[in-house]
């Protein structure tokens, strides 16, 4: 099975665990329209790839969460609208209202429906409250690609670069090291203890590396 197809259907299995009443050759429809929206030209760092790596984050750490299949289904939407011109966070709060609307269509209960958007507006500012597990695993693995290797870690940053790449290099050293301050900032960038256990040490590594690179 090749990898869209493979995609395809774990969208069908989780929106199908999460409630949906549609057809599977919709569900399908679906699940490949949301790819060509990872696939969009504007996209260097969010696109399929990152879907790919939060999915396999939550995958491996879903008996963390106990509704991985709504976890999931906000990994599929999380970025399903991205403008890097957008301001603040246009783009979450546009993913989950796309989020609510799609899913109901697609005969997810509203309530499942509504949590998922819930879940897709968190990663704007990957702040949760306590106590909020699905929450935590979408978060935290939104948020792996800062404990990689020196390798994927600079292949992130370029990415992001790229993103942006209509932003004058200074106003995009400053606006950078602010997302990297407010992250820095946090009691702890990562909130299961089984990750924050994991990738806490070289996430902040990273963090602290880039931020000095960029204001020194």
């Amino acid at each position: 099975m090749g990898r869209v197809e493979d995609l395809v259907e774990r969208f069908r299995q989780a929106a199908r665990a999460a409630g949906a009443t549609a057809a599977d050759d919709d569900l399908d429809a679906a699940g490949g329209y949301l790819l060509t929206r990872w696939s969009e030209p504007q996209r260097h760092y969010h696109t399929v790839a990152h879907l790919t790596a939060v999915l396999a984050v939550v995958d491996r750490h879903a008996e963390l969460a106990p509704h991985p299949e709504r976890v999931r289904l906000a990994a599929w939407m999380h970025d399903a609208v991205y403008d890097p011109r957008a301001l603040g966070d246009a783009n979450e709060r546009d993913s989950a209202e796309f989020a609510a609307g799609l899913l109901v269509t697609l005969g997810v209960p509203e309530e499942a429906a509504a949590e998922v958007a819930r879940l897709v507006g968190l990663t704007a500012g990957h702040a949760t409250e306590e106590n909020d597990l699905d929450g935590e695993l979408l978060c935290d693995a939104d948020l792996a690609v800062l404990a990689g290797d020196d390798q994927a870690y600079a292949a992130y940053t370029a990415a992001i670069r790229d993103e942006y790449a209509h932003v004058p290099d200074d106003d995009f050293r400053a606006g950078r090291a602010q997302v990297l301050k407010a992250l820095l900032e946090l009691p702890s960038i990562y909130r299961l203890a089984p990750l924050r256990e994991q990738w806490e040490a070289r996430a902040r590594a990273n963090l602290e590396r880039e931020f000095t690179s960029l204001t020194d």
